[in-house]
């Protein structure tokens, strides 16, 4: 019998606590909550006692964690800037590493991820919950079926208004609209159009100076694609909730809206031969099914998709859209090849969340 992967869990954040420990309930056949860590000695402690585990942790014990014998894999919720060191320095401990997205703030520093896995003989993934979500895998199959012709335009809006003083507004941190809402339209455009990007242009804009005097309020980003097709969205931090994208082709659309939510049904819309149609999808627990499908990797010893050839996909792109804005011309794109992509076998069930419990000295992203 397969023995269940023991994680722990660094960065004990808002995410972390409403989605990611709640999620290991829904995969229990495979996956076990085994160790905290945290600077937070009261997140610690309530956090520790609400899900029955016992071996807790500071940063500074971090490499304790690490070579203790009781972890098998890491997951990485922290703040942007600090993914690679940890990611780097589990893998030295030769401990699995599933990190949140964006995989870092770098395109070096993925780099440096993916090689120091590599040599220790981890699997790393990147937390593209997405990728295992039926709306999205739908999506994917239909423009791939041809039913809405040859696929020309991609375009997508993700909003929502930031709270002062949260941590995505801090750029020491990798805040920015691109590394934290952004990369879900690039990600998006990538997987649904099959293919890398060869050119993309930016551009800024910002009100409010006090709130948004380290980042940008909102991006807006056109990429070029191989075959003379365009992908654009707009992302911001200072406008109220949206989350849709649409794929245009020479014979029909679809359309997700919401797309990119973890706590909402989402809804698709597909238009052919003048014939509307719509189907909704239930709520599931997107990071369980993500923590099955890494703990199947690690258990089968196989790389998973996303992995951090993934991860590195988009922050370069992000990098080029940041260049792009600042010199104000396009910027073209080195050739990056991705040979896998994700498909409708990858889709996972897991039943919704019910009620997500309350967060512990811990803020949500969003102004009420």
């Amino acid at each position: 019998m397969k023995t269940k992967v023991r994680y722990a869990v660094i960065g004990l954040g808002h995410l972390a606590q409403v989605a990611v420990l709640p999620a290991f309930a829904h995969a229990r056949g495979s996956s076990v909550l085994s160790a905290l860590i945290s600077s937070d000695e009261k997140k610690l402690r309530l956090l520790g006692r609400k899900y029955g585990v016992d071996r807790l942790y500071s940063y500074e014990q971090f490499d304790e964690c690490m070579r203790s014998g009781e972890i098998d894999a890491l997951f990485i919720a922290l703040p942007n800037h600090l993914h690679a060191e940890y990611t780097i320095r589990a893998a030295r401990h030769g401990i699995h590493v599933l990190c949140e997205k964006p995989m870092a703030v770098t395109a070096k520093d993925c780099r440096a991820m993916i090689g120091a896995c590599e040599k220790n003989d981890v699997r790393l993934m990147i937390a593209y919950r997405l990728h295992f979500e039926k709306a999205n895998l739908s999506a994917i199959r239909l423009v791939q079926s041809g039913k809405i012709g040859e696929p020309r335009i991609f375009s997508s809006v993700f909003t929502m208004d930031v709270r002062e003083k949260d941590i995505r507004l801090r750029r020491e941190t990798g805040g920015g609209t691109l590394y934290d809402i952004g990369v879900y339209c690039i990600n998006a455009a990538r997987y649904l159009f099959r293919d890398e990007p060869i050119e993309v242009i930016g551009a800024m804009a910002s009100r409010d100076a006090a709130r948004f005097d380290e980042v940008e309020e909102m991006f807006s980003a056109t990429l070029r694609f191989p075959g003379e097709r365009l992908a654009s969205f707009v992302c911001s931090f200072g406008a109220s909730d949206v989350a849709e994208y649409r794929v245009i082709g020479t014979k029909g659309d679809v359309r997700l809206d919401p797309a990119y939510e973890y706590a909402a049904e989402l809804r698709q819309f597909v238009t052919t031969g003048g014939q509307p149609r719509q189907q909704v999808f239930a709520k599931r627990d997107q990071f369980a099914a993500e923590l099955a499908y890494f703990s199947d990797c690690v258990q089968r010893g196989v790389e998973p998709e996303p992995s951090g050839w993934e991860g590195l996909a988009d922050v370069r792109i992000v990098e080029a859209l940041y260049r792009s804005a600042k010199k104000g011309r396009p910027i073209a794109l080195a050739p990056f090849e991705k040979k896998r992509r994700p498909t409708e076998r990858q889709e996972i069930r897991r039943p919704a969340v019910r009620k997500p419990p309350k967060p512990v000295n811990t803020k949500p992203p969003k102004r009420k």
